[in-house]
């Protein structure tokens, strides 16, 4: 779960999505330039195995799967927060949730 804030911070694939509706890599939903080279534009959302460090999550100590984030998603997802920044997302009161 990732709050709309940090939607911007998410990388880009470099293949559009055959779905286009609500797409963000597409050319129509203004996510790509035409004849744009994905591979100089995209440096700092790129993956990199050597610089790039997975935090740890804050609550239950798991090395997190996702570049820029504080928080797994099995927790985000428990607390109703953005696993990025923990802005609370969803009130889950009223929600019987499970990890499994």
């Amino acid at each position: 779960m990732v709050c709309e804030k940090c939607t911007k911070k998410l990388g880009k694939v470099i293949t559009p999505d055959t779905w286009k509706e609500g797409a963000r890599n597409t050319t129509e939903s203004g996510g790509r330039a035409i004849n744009e080279n994905k591979a100089l534009t995209s440096k700092k959302s790129r993956f990199n195995p050597y610089t790039t460090k997975f935090d740890k999550c804050r609550i239950c100590k798991q090395i997190v799967h996702q570049a820029n984030s504080y928080y797994c998603q099995q927790c985000a997802y428990k607390k109703g927060i953005c696993a990025m920044c923990g802005v609370k997302i969803l009130d889950t009161k009223g929600y019987r949730q499970s990890a499994v």
